[in-house]
C-alpha cells in the first residue's frame, strides 16, 4: 500500500456498503486486487486470440462486455496491420458506452445488439469470430456469420463455476442447473449447426475472496450468479459468511473455463 492509498474497511457494514456502490460497468476485474484472486487459465486466451487477430481480415467480438479483452488483444496483435474490420457487439447498454469509448480509438465499431437477438450481420461477413465469456453461445447465428474455413475462438464458462457461492446463497442446486454449459453439450451444439470443432480444454480454477464486499462486488457485476442479489435480500447471509472470513480465513470456491475453438467447413 501506497501512502495516498486509504486502507480497506474491515467492519462489515463498511465492507458492505464499499462492495454495493463500485461500478460494475465492464470486465475490468482490477479493483479486487488485494480483495479477491482467481487462477487463470493455462492456455492464456487474450494473447491466443491476438495471434488469430494477427491473422484475420474481419472479425466480430461477440458480447464484448466493456471492450477489454478485445482492447487488450488489439494491442499486442502480431501483425502489422489490424485486420480490415473489426466489429464488436453488447447487450448491455453501459457496457456499449464503454466499450465505445474504449474501442473507438482502434476503429472498432461496437454495436448494441441483445445477448438473444440474431447478430445483426450478412452471412459470411467474418473470418473469425471471438467471444470471452458468452452468456450463452448462439451457434446456428455463429455458423452464419462465419465465411466457409472461418473460426470461431472463445473461452466459456463452465459448469458449477464458483458454485460454492452459489450454493451458499441460494442452496444445493439441481442437475440440470449444475451441468448448464457443458463442454459436450456444448461441443454438441456446435457440430449440430454445422462447426467443426477442432480444440477443446476445460480446467477448474481455485477462487478466493477475503472480504464481504468483495462478494458483494462479485455478485452484483456477474449478475447470474445470484439473479436478483441485493445487500438488503442477503443481509443475514452476508453477516454469516463475514464472520466466517474474519475467523476462518478466506472463502474458497471454484471457477470453471472451457477453451472453445471450432471452423466452418470451407
Amino acid at each position: 500500500m501506497t501512502e495516498n492509498q486509504e486502507p480497506h474497511p474491515t467492519t462489515f457494514e463498511d465492507l458492505l456498503a464499499e462492495g454495493a456502490c463500485v461500478p460494475t460497468e465492464g470486465w475490468d476485474f482490477s479493483w479486487f486486487e488485494g480483495r479477491a484472486t482467481e487462477a487463470r487459465p493455462s492456455w492464456g486466451y487474450a494473447v491466443s486470440m491476438s495471434e488469430r487477430l494477427g491473422r484475420a481480415t474481419a472479425v466480430l467480438d461477440v458480447q464484448t462486455g466493456g471492450g477489454e479483452v478485445l482492447d487488450f488483444a488489439l494491442a499486442t496483435a502480431s501483425a502489422p496491420k489490424p485486420p480490415l474490420l473489426t466489429v464488436a457487439t453488447e447487450g448491455w447498454r453501459p457496457n456499449v458506452a464503454k466499450a465505445t469509448a474504449l474501442l473507438r480509438p482502434r476503429g472498432v465499431a461496437v454495436v448494441a445488439a441483445a445477448e438473444d437477438d440474431p447478430l445483426p450481420f450478412a452471412d459470411g461477413a467474418f473470418d473469425l469470430v471471438v467471444s470471452r465469456h458468452p452468456v450463452r453461445p448462439h451457434w446456428e447465428e455463429i455458423a452464419r456469420v462465419l465465411q466457409p474455413g472461418g473460426t470461431y475462438f472463445a473461452q466459456h464458462v463452465g459448469p458449477s463455476s464458483a458454485f460454492e457461492l452459489v450454493e451458499y446463497f441460494l442452496g444445493p442446486q439441481p442437475d440440470g442447473v449444475r451441468s448448464a454449459r457443458h463442454p459436450d453439450r456444448e461441443r454438441a451444439d456446435a457440430e449440430a449447426a454445422g462447426l467443426d470443432v477442432v480444440d477443446l480444454r476445460a480446467e477448474r480454477l481455485r477462487m478466493e475472496f477475503h472480504d464481504i464486499g468483495a462478494v458483494v462486488h462479485f455478485l452484483r457485476k456477474v449478475v447470474w450468479m445470484v439473479p436478483g442479489f441485493t445487500v438488503e435480500a442477503y443481509e443475514p447471509r452476508l453477516r454469516e459468511l463475514h464472520e466466517r472470513i474474519r475467523t476462518e480465513g478466506p472463502f474458497v470456491a471454484h471457477s470453471t473455463r472451457h477453451l472453445f475453438e471450432a471452423r466452418k467447413p470451407g
